[in-house]
């Protein structure tokens, strides 16, 4: 199987994760945008939290103790791991190649295009998904880049920003249009598909990408990821999080500087509690979804909702929302008012 390594805080010996693919021999998908295959290596994709619950079903041995929840969460021992994936090692092997098809062709022009118009440098990006893994469909599949730390994606945004207004460039901003989403399966209750696809367009971080050898458009998406020293432990072991039902709130974003990464983390000031327990210290929202990442900015007003958690340290108690996987998934939102 293989894991993503998710979040920036782990107990010790032992890391968080996210079941991101695993081999036919013990799962097989519906879904026939998970098959991938690379000569007589099968695997699926996760989709949802369909991963989460294959592993508990099955896989006990790959889940951990996490003390703030004082739960059992899926991730893998560091004796039980096999190999690791690097993205900025696998996107520096490719680079140094003689690109074997038409998908790496297109990776490395891209690449070299931002290069030139950026400081970037190899080290400041990576790859993952099927190209770090080796089983990518040279015709099919996507350019998935890592852009690390908050000065580089900052300067990439505005690259890219750029580059969507040139005439003649082969970026373009792939939400610039409803086009994107035409065929999308939406399940979000409370957050529409008009609303995505507004929010999505102003990340600027997932695009479209026209290579004339390959001869199509390329979905391209550059996923945030914290450099190390930007990391830091956000519980200790003594910290306890405790879940306190159902919130809906309007907040006011006063810090947005890790809204860019997993988890994205909005410092806010409340403005209003329209559903749930009435606290007037609810400090953050804490979220674990893909589609609430870049979600808001400083200063601008939001609708919230999701589950209110009580944060014990041994320095201080407040209340936070937590955006996650779990029951009424689809019904957690952040989204912009204003």
């Amino acid at each position: 199987m293989i894991f993503r390594v998710y979040g920036y805080t782990h107990p010790r010996g032992a890391y968080i994760c996210d079941p991101e693919y695993a081999p036919a021999g013990i799962f097989k998908s519906k879904d026939p945008k998970a098959y991938r295959a690379k000569g007589k290596q099968i695997h699926y994709k996760f989709y949802t939290d369909e991963g989460l619950q294959f592993v508990k079903q099955n896989y006990p041995e790959y889940t951990i103790r996490y003390e703030p929840l004082q739960a059992s969460l899926v991730g893998v021992k560091e004796e039980l791991i096999k190999e690791t994936r690097q993205p900025d090692k696998a996107l520096q092997s490719m680079l140094r190649k003689q690109p074997a098809d038409n998908l790496l062709k297109a990776l490395i022009a891209l690449y070299e295009q931002l290069h030139q118009r950026t400081n970037l440098s190899k080290t400041d990006l990576g790859v993952f998904g099927s190209l770090l893994h080796n089983f990518y469909h040279p015709r099919f599949s996507d350019l998935d880049f890592i852009v690390y730390g908050r000065k580089k994606l900052k300067e990439l945004a505005e690259t890219l920003s750029e580059l969507y207004r040139e005439a003649d460039t082969p970026l373009r901003n792939e939400f610039d249009s409803f086009e994107s989403v035409k065929d999308k399966h939406w399940k979000f209750k409370n957050y529409s598909l008009q609303e995505y696809v507004w929010h999505q367009e102003r990340k600027r971080v997932y695009a479209l990408f026209q290579h004339k050898e390959s001869q199509r458009t390329i979905k391209t998406e550059f996923e945030p990821v914290k450099r190390w020293e930007e990391i830091k432990n956000e519980y200790s072991a003594r910290t306890r999080i405790i879940r306190q039902g159902w919130t809906k709130i309007v907040a006011r974003v006063t810090e947005d500087k890790d809204a860019a990464f997993i988890p994205s983390i909005y410092q806010i000031d409340l403005s209003k509690i329209l559903e749930g327990k009435k606290v007037e210290d609810i400090r953050r929202v804490v979220s674990y979804v893909e589609e609430f990442r870049m979600q808001a900015q400083q200063d601008e007003l939001v609708l919230v909702e999701g589950n209110l958690e009580l944060v014990k340290t041994p320095r201080e108690t407040f209340h936070q929302v937590a955006l996650t996987h779990g029951e009424r998934y689809y019904e957690q939102t952040l989204k912009v008012l204003d």
